[in-house]
């Protein structure tokens, strides 16, 4: 297992640290519930560090990315990001990713961290035929997200930079924390607003400190993974191995909104196909009808009790104080308001199909 720059921070904070992507992580402090509730409310601060970041460069980066990515890289303007995903051959999903546009001729790529080696070669491979400059700057890098409606407030005296200013997948390189040039972006996972900080290695315990510090009076504390997959579940947001993976669609995924068909990408006339005939299976949301938790890989059944989909993501709200989930079921029981049921050991728990996002603000 490897670790992040804060590793041993984290565990003088007393964290359950737990093998995650291959790195050791901290899963939780206080517990998932109260670090919930801090981001929802207040403000709190995740070492996500183990994200993978690629630059592309040079004349051809645009085309490079253009073929492997499934959005429309060519709307973004420096100081913008973009969420997308590679598309594979075979119809499914390489990985999420976001694109940040640095410069002119050079592209930010932020991917997840169990996927960055089969990333790595899956756009290595198609830039033999445009060779932009690749760099793989994942070791050197760690990635803090501050989170939640008091952190624009908590955080503005850390910079010069107006955080107020930085909209919704917008970004700035700036002074943060006594460091220059770090990346200043606002592409949330949690549904509360707040930004992400991209800084080197030797540069973040500095950071994290001062964001502890300063957001003292605004009651920050540190934040682990459990939350942040509960927080990302409220909104709906796919999470790569749970929700999307080699096998699920765009379209089957609900991601149809990130997959443009004004440019030829990897498997996108076979995309175009499928988005004309339709999925014949949908990622779908519900709510348990009644106590009880909806967990990854517990069966979706019919009224009559026989199996029609999977759970792939599953928790009891902490916001909400009731069940909900995500999980793949025919389209047929895809529209809002239809009833299914979740297998939850013995019991059949009637559920509900429900728009996105669970949880409103």
């Amino acid at each position: 297992m490897k670790n992040t720059a804060l590793t041993q921070t984290h565990e003088a904070l007393g964290a359950k640290i737990v093998p995650f992507a291959g790195y050791n992580m901290p899963v939780s402090y206080e517990g998932v519930n109260a670090e919930h509730e801090t981001v929802r409310n207040g403000v709190g601060v995740f070492d996500v560090s183990h994200m993978g970041e690629f630059l592309i460069g040079g004349p051809n980066a645009l085309a490079l990315i253009q073929k492997v990515t499934s959005n429309d890289a060519s709307k973004l303007t420096i100081g913008k990001a973009q969420y997308s995903c590679l598309p594979n051959e075979t119809g499914g999903i390489i990985d999420d990713l976001i694109v940040y546009r640095m410069k002119e001729e050079q592209y930010l790529l932020v991917v997840n961290a169990s996927n960055i080696e089969k990333d790595w070669n899956h756009i290595s491979k198609y830039n033999a035929e445009f060779n932009a400059e690749m760099r793989d700057i994942s070791e050197g890098y760690s990635l803090l997200a501050i989170q939640g409606p008091k952190a624009v407030e908590a955080m503005q005296s850390l910079t010069s930079e107006d955080l107020s200013a930085i909209k919704f997948y917008n970004f700035v390189v700036g002074d943060f924390a006594g460091i220059e040039h770090v990346i200043i972006s606002a592409t949330g996972y949690t549904g509360s607003g707040g930004f992400e900080i991209y800084c080197k290695n030797e540069e973040v315990k500095q950071v994290w400190d001062k964001v502890l510090e300063a957001g003292a009076d605004f009651g920050i504390k540190p934040i682990g993974l459990a939350a942040r997959d509960t927080l990302r579940l409220e909104m709906g947001y796919c999470l790569y191995g749970n929700d999307i993976n080699d096998e699920t669609s765009p379209f089957e995924a609900g991601l149809g909104w990130i997959t443009k068909f004004t440019k030829n990408f990897v498997n996108s006339e076979a995309l175009a196909k499928e988005k004309a005939h339709g999925p014949e299976r949908k990622l779908i949301a519900f709510e348990l009808d009644e106590r009880g938790i909806p967990r990854h890989d517990y069966d979706i059944v019919d009224g009559q009790g026989k199996k029609i989909g999977i759970v792939t993501s599953g928790t009891m709200s902490p916001s909400m104080g009731k069940g909900i989930g995500l999980g793949y079921v025919p389209t047929i029981f895809s529209e809002v308001g239809s009833k299914i049921n979740i297998q939850i050991r013995k019991n059949k728990v009637p559920a509900t199909v429900v728009k996105l996002p669970f949880y409103k603000a």
